[in-house]
């Protein structure tokens, strides 16, 4: 009995979580905002339902279910990857290093670091 509870409240949690990301990738305004929701709230609701999946396998079944566990590890060391590299391609398509915020140091923003060097090679090729 406690594990068939255990179990359906990671599913429900899985599910809320589920629900919210897809709910926040529907609803909120702006693209940079809408990729938090399935980063981080759809990762955690698929994190449940394998959660639920091993508890399940391990109780009701006396076995340890390691597939799991990797695919959990995958998509958590994963998820933030993949944001980050869709973050990166929204700046470069739709902001200039002109129109975004001055930096506290003398360096661009990181996502511009490696144009501004090679603008600064560019200039010194045709310097000479």
């Amino acid at each position: 009995m406690l594990a068939d509870i255990l179990i359906s409240a990671f599913l429900v949690v899985s599910g809320v979580f589920g629900l919210t990301g897809s709910f926040g990738l529907i609803k909120l305004p702006h693209p940079m905002m809408r990729l938090h929701a399935p980063t981080k709230a759809t990762t955690l609701g698929v994190g449940g339902a394998l959660i639920a999946s091993m508890l399940f396998f391990h109780f009701k079944l006396d076995q340890f279910s390691f597939h799991e566990l990797m695919i959990a590890l995958f998509l958590f060391m994963t998820a933030p990857v993949t944001g980050l590299f869709i973050a990166k391609v929204h700046l470069h398509r739709n902001e200039t290093p002109d129109t975004l915020p001055p930096t506290s140091t003398d360096r661009p923003w990181a996502s511009y670091e490696s144009d501004a060097e090679r603008a600064k090679i560019e200039e010194a090729r045709e310097a000479d």
